[in-house]
């Protein structure tokens, strides 16, 4: 073919296959009738499936899944619900044993419903509330010691004295509980009806005394625990205790928290049996006296728990010099609040809010224990300045970081400054939460009112003192009584005579003016 004809050669090459195109094409457009209607065509569905909207799987299936990884495995990384696991087809589900909750009206084959009023019932639900609470107390106590206790002591996963300080004084704890149970169920009639609790209630709740011991060492033993797990052997053993059914999703701590929650409950639960007593019942009064009796022995533990948390976190403290120590540290008897805190430029601290002074720590590890090395100056309350700040308020340490830090990086916070002469101290401070905050805000307004009340009452107990007499004077008035009484020490060597002469003089004197005053007056 001639170079000249070639491009004549490819139009109608072209020619050709459009003419075919349009032959094949034309069939289908004559039978196609005319219509008015707008219809989508169909070039743009992809699929079938596209037409048809997504289905989500009903969550009440893994409602009950989902609630308790969420509370028992907080910390872990939560996975994929849709990823395929084969290795968990053949192997069933470990069955959690639970704890169904009991009623008085269920348990017993109660006849005399029909004769009870709605009071005595509910009475009889509270009586018999108390008295479930120690079997399943009783219970739990028996198990930490069975399935924790005895094991790890065996296995040799922890040393004997290890284990008296997370366990602390258990064992002495379950023959006290196992004699209120006996009693109750003593007084309790065959038809599961109970007529008298409060003078069991009066004899027995003294014994919870000994409880002072066993919750003064929680804070003890909570932090040895926590530093044992760091050990692959303690957490394996704890792991592995956990995810058996008799745990019920509880951990080691859960259960050696179980007495502390249930001595808290008592007032609780006493209260609700009074609550349904009658006026006239001879229970009325000795459930009255049991009430402030718990209430006493509670307040009393109390104290005595929150001094010891206070004295181990004092001993805990690191003082890089000696300027940083502070009487008001030494004289604190309680820790109002405690906890995790991040300044601006994101680093972690541990702020220690005592009586009177603030402490701002970090955490750090000397000779393999938890202690908190002091960051700064401690702060006393009374003249440290506390401000709330609004989210964004704040700009986090460096010029790029907080141009680029995202808004939830700047929430939470709060700011605290000192100034006393040449020293002066400003830290703001971030939560965890909003919550976090807003304990922390009030905690430190409470301490901070305490602490001016506190100097004020010194103030006025330095300018009252003590008389001679035994009275409480002021101390301009204190020194004039000791003028007078010193010159009535030096005057008693006057001669009496003297003295009663002048005394008639005197007497003559005022009898003659006074005359002499009632004949003007007439």
């Amino acid at each position: 073919m001639v170079a000249k004809d070639y491009p004549f050669y490819l139009s109608a090459k072209r020619a050709s296959f459009a003419l075919e195109a349009q032959t094949v094409t034309s069939p289908a457009r004559e039978t196609e009738e005319p219509s008015n209607k707008r219809v989508k065509p169909l070039s743009r569905v992809t699929s079938l499936a596209s037409l048809i909207p997504p289905v989500r799987a009903t969550p009440l299936k893994r409602f009950s899944q989902t609630l308790q990884r969420s509370i028992s495995f907080r910390s872990e990384s939560r996975p994929d619900l849709l990823s395929p696991r084969p290795w968990a087809r053949n192997v069933p589900p470990a069955n959690t044993k639970r704890r169904d909750s009991k009623l008085w009206s269920e348990t017993f084959d109660v006849c005399v419903n029909h004769m009870l009023t709605s009071q005595e019932i509910k009475r009889q639900e509270a009586i018999f509330e108390l008295s479930q609470g120690e079997e399943d107390l009783i219970e739990d106590l028996k198990l930490a010691k069975k399935a924790y206790h005895d094991p790890m002591l065996k296995l040799s996963i922890m040393t004997e004295q290890e284990l008296n300080q997370i366990f602390g004084t258990l064992d002495s704890l379950i023959p006290l509980h196992e004699d209120l149970l006996r009693r109750l169920q003593e007084v309790r009639k065959p038809d599961g009806s109970t007529d008298h609790v409060g003078h069991i209630l009066v004899g027995w709740l003294p014994c919870l005394n000994s409880y002072d011991s066993y919750c003064s060492n929680q804070v003890a033993a909570k932090a040895l625990l926590d530093h044992k797990k760091q050990d692959h052997r303690v957490q394996d053993f704890l792991q592995r205790c956990l995810e058996s059914p008799f745990s019920r999703k509880l951990d080691l701590w859960n259960f050696l928290d179980i007495p502390r929650s249930r001595l808290v409950k008592y007032p609780l639960l006493l209260r609700e049996i009074l609550r349904h007593t009658p006026n006239d019942h001879p229970d009325q009064q000795h459930l009255e006296e049991a009430i402030n009796i718990i209430q006493g022995i509670v307040a009393e533990i109390n104290i005595k728990t929150g001094e010891s948390e206070c004295q181990y976190y004092k001993e805990r403290l690191i003082y890089l010099e000696e300027g940083q120590r502070d009487s008001l540290i030494d004289n604190s008897r309680a820790v109002c609040c405690h906890g995790e805190l991040k300044n601006n430029r994101g680093v972690k601290l541990h702020v220690f809010l005592f009586e009177e002074v603030l402490v701002i720590t970090r955490a750090v590890t000397h000779n393999e224990h938890l202690c908190y090395q002091l960051y700064r100056q401690p702060i006393p309350v009374r003249d440290l300045v506390l401000e709330d700040l609004q989210d964004g308020e704040v700009r986090l340490g460096g010029s790029l970081r907080g141009a680029f830090s995202n808004n939830e990086r700047i929430k939470n916070f709060f700011r605290v400054s000192f100034k006393n002469g040449s020293q002066s101290q400003t830290h703001s401070l971030q939560a965890n939460d909003s919550f976090n905050k807003q304990q922390w805000l009030n905690c430190i307004r409470q301490a901070k009112e305490k602490a001016v009340c506190a100097g004020k009452a010194g103030g006025l107990e330095a300018q009252f003192l003590v008389s001679p007499n035994g009275r409480r004077v002021p101390q301009g008035e204190a020194a004039l009584e000791q003028m007078e009484q010193s010159d009535c020490e030096s005057d008693c060597s006057m001669d009496t005579s003297e003295l009663s002469a002048d005394c008639e003089r005197m007497e003559q004197t005022n009898s003659c003016e006074s005359e002499k005053q009632i004949e003007t007056n007439v």
